[in-house]
């Protein structure tokens, strides 16, 4: 690809249906709008491939082609080195919850875990609720001046026992972009493996887990523009060591059949056809012509750019005010975080906020977004919490200016 990335907004809103109700989305962070072709791909499924897989008669054959597309795009998505490490399941908490039942066998009492208090509750509470078999499990705090995970933090908490580090790539609160390939390199180096939470990364920035090297990576595709689904990458021979969690004739070389009890949700995996497609011709229109990977990167790129330009338009409204908090970094520029971004306004109430702005068909999000333990940390859970706004791509600026307009509206009101 050469010149600057560029983002045709145009093309982006067209492939979104939901986009043409009368709502300024910003609560992509809690679920984003769907794409229509993974919309086609789920009715495409259903109408013409609604059997199960391994019948020798030929809709039997399309529908198991059609999961095997599925595994090979999701491969492409996180740059996974076979489509057989990519599992898929209900929601990243259950596929969390699945891998730690999956990994059981493998911790003995005294065994410990790292876990971040700036997690989703999703990466902590299954890691945690393995000290009923031992298990002790170590929380590695955030450095409260700079809002950021440091590794001189963690190395205190490691022993020659520490056998797994859980770490958000991006805090759904914070939007601050965590280093995943410095922590997994102090994290082998000391001998463990690293479980990373990458639901509120994946939307925003090209994923590669080969690159990051990761162990295990989870995020959730309802927020990658496609259906309520989720998937995880595991390193070949590392799922190969996973128990079963299907029927005991699921013996540990089935992979991934063996993590996925009940088999996928068969439309809702190839779905992921739809959102690799359109990554695809994002990257064509930003100038990229390679492979479905290089367009995938070029379109991740593009999409950079608009969202930078959205966060800064946000934070610089918010910074102006001499009565708002906002909750981690300040600034957008250098792709220090995602477009996620929290704040506070001194003595007012988040859910009376929130619902004042949902009368300008507005949808914003108010709490603890499920990393209670992180608002607890910072002392952030009264008044209804943070107020957030979690954009994507597909936003404006003119939404953005919408959004303030009704801010200063409501907040001009005592």
């Amino acid at each position: 690809m050469t010149g600057s990335p560029s983002l045709d907004i145009d093309f982006v809103r067209s492939q979104f249906p939901g986009l043409k109700q009368d709502w300024a989305f910003f609560d992509n962070a809690g679920g984003s709008q769907i794409l229509k072709g993974s919309v086609e791909r789920i009715n495409g499924f259903l109408f013409e491939k609604n059997v199960q897989i391994g019948g020798s008669y030929a809709v039997s054959q399309s529908a198991a082609a059609a999961l095997a597309e599925a595994r090979t795009a999701a491969m492409h998505l996180v740059n996974a080195a076979r489509p057989e490490e990519i599992v898929f399941g209900p929601s990243t908490t259950v596929l969390l919850q699945n891998l730690a039942r999956a990994m059981q066998s493998q911790f003995r009492p005294g065994d410990e875990i790292v876990v971040t208090v700036s997690d989703h509750e999703s990466n902590i509470g299954p890691w945690d609720r393995l000290k009923d078999i031992g298990v002790i499990v170590k929380f590695w705090p955030l450095d409260r001046e700079t809002m950021s995970l440091r590794t001189e933090d963690l190395a205190p908490l490691m022993s020659d026992r520490t056998r797994l580090v859980c770490v958000t790539h991006v805090s759904n609160i914070l939007g601050s972009i965590n280093d995943v390939r410095a922590i997994a390199d102090f994290v082998h180096a000391r001998g463990a493996l690293i479980c990373v939470d990458a639901v509120a990364y994946a939307p925003h920035r090209a994923v590669d887990v080969q690159a990051f090297d990761a162990d295990f990576y989870v995020f959730s595709l309802y927020k990658v523009f496609g259906p309520h689904y989720a998937l995880m990458y595991g390193k070949y021979d590392l799922l190969a060591e996973l128990d079963t969690l299907y029927h005991y004739f699921y013996g540990k070389d089935k992979i991934p059949g063996k993590l996925e009890p009940g088999n996928p949700n068969y439309e809702l995996a190839y779905a992921t056809c739809g959102i690799v497609d359109y990554l695809a011709a994002l990257g064509e229109k930003a100038g990229e012509s390679g492979s479905v990977r290089a367009r995938i990167e070029a379109a991740y790129a593009a999409i950079t750019a608009q969202e930078e330009a959205l966060s800064e338009r946000l934070l610089s409204y918010l910074r102006a005010r001499n009565d708002c908090r906002i909750i981690g970094a300040s600034t957008a520029s250098g792709s220090v975080r995602v477009p996620t971004i929290a704040f506070r306004f001194d003595g007012r109430d988040a859910d009376a906020i929130c619902r004042a702005v949902d009368r300008h068909n507005i949808a914003i999000r108010h709490g603890d977004f499920h990393s209670r333990r992180l608002a607890e940390y910072l002392d952030l859970t009264d008044n209804g919490g943070m107020l957030r706004v979690s954009m994507v791509h597909y936003n404006t600026t003119a939404e953005i200016d919408r959004l303030t307009a009704a801010l200063d509206e409501i907040l001009a009101v005592a």
